[in-house]
């Protein structure tokens, strides 16, 4: 990994302390743990085939493949993936000597953070693989276990189910290429705006109080949004457009695919909505890292997608794909019959 982002965290802290956090999760025997790859294996493919069919979109090069893997290979993945896309911040903000002890603090935060995170995913299509290994689905071998468990799940159908999401999403960006560049860009451009002069920092803490004392945070601001400037919260906007139309769209394509497919969807539902429930004191903490807003962008995402092919079509709801000028604004995911006259329409 680059020199600058090595010397941003301890890379090595962050993994031990993200898998002290995660846990190992439930004992999965060898027989089952066989069994997970071998379905999962099987399953991902035949989930690319349903997909493609209902939604029109397909993807050039390797097919879609899973990767069963325990919680701490999907942190260090994730590690990875954190320094790759924190290099050019910490090339612009970190100087040829960091004191170890603020090395090891930021590593333990990530570490602390992914390790939670690590505990509730079930799958993931990483967006930013390198092109060797595009089309690679991670999913977390002890989750999928526990929930099936749990919840007495049928297991095929209910790693069917979880595959049809994620291979929707690998769909996405295999269809619409300028999709990974958008989003890269949106990355680099945040990291880009986020200042170290403390001069800086007190403005902006500054005007987070004035906007407190203003109201704001009864106009359902939080207070880390607060703390961003206003080209900030543009990007962030523009973020969470995106996020709920690919969290939605994934939700959407694999709850209608699934109807045909498995066996008593509405007690997959309930359960996923179940295993998402959190006590007080972790529901503090989900606001804090953004876990949250992520449930929201199922929700708002999954009725702006299924409200537009109700409108309009498939093939309508697809013109989404064909460039950035076509995607939702935050507006229009909370009133899809403005995108629809927008984009639809014409």
């Amino acid at each position: 990994m680059g020199s600058a982002s090595t010397r941003l965290a301890d890379w090595s802290t962050a993994a031990d302390v993200g898998r002290r956090v995660a846990g190992p999760g439930i004992p999965v025997p060898a027989a089952e743990r066989a069994r997970i790859r071998e379905d999962l294996s099987e399953l991902t493919g035949r989930s690319e085939s349903l997909v493609s069919a209902f939604t029109g979109l397909s993807s050039d090069g390797f097919r879609a493949r899973a990767w069963v893997m325990s919680r701490g290979e999907w942190i260090a993945q994730n590690l990875k993936a954190m320094q790759r896309l924190l290099e050019p911040l910490a090339e612009r903000i970190v100087g040829e000597h960091r004191g170890e002890i603020r090395r090891k603090a930021f590593g333990a935060q990530f570490g602390v953070l992914l390790g939670y995170v690590s505990r509730k995913v079930l799958g993931q299509y990483d967006v930013f693989l390198p092109a060797d290994d595009e089309g690679l689905i991670y999913f977390i071998g002890p989750n999928i276990a526990e929930a099936e468990q749990r919840f007495a799940l049928p297991a095929r159908d209910f790693r069917l189910w979880i595959s049809l999401h994620e291979v929707t999403h690998r769909l996405q960006f295999g269809a619409a290429p300028w999709l990974r560049t958008y989003l890269q860009g949106l990355i680099d451009s945040y990291l880009a705006t986020i200042q170290v002069d403390s001069k800086d920092m007190m403005k902006q803490l500054q005007r987070a109080v004035e906007e407190l004392r203003s109201g704001a945070s009864r106009k359902g601001l939080g207070p880390v949004f607060l703390l961003l400037s206003p080209e900030q919260r543009e990007i962030f906007y523009r973020m969470q457009s995106m996020m709920s139309l690919l969290e939605g769209h994934a939700s959407f394509v694999m709850n209608e695919v699934a109807k045909d497919e498995v066996d008593d969807l509405p007690h997959m539902r309930r359960a996923l909505q179940q295993r998402r429930h959190a006590s007080s004191v972790e529901r503090t903490f989900q606001r804090a890292i953004g876990f949250e807003s992520k449930v929201k962008q199922y929700d708002a995402g999954e009725y702006f997608v299924r409200e537009v092919v109700a409108r309009a079509g498939m093939s309508a709801l697809n013109r989404v794909w064909e460039g950035e000028q076509h995607l939702p604004t935050l507006a229009e995911v909370a009133d899809p019959a403005r995108w629809v006259e927008r984009v639809a329409g014409t």
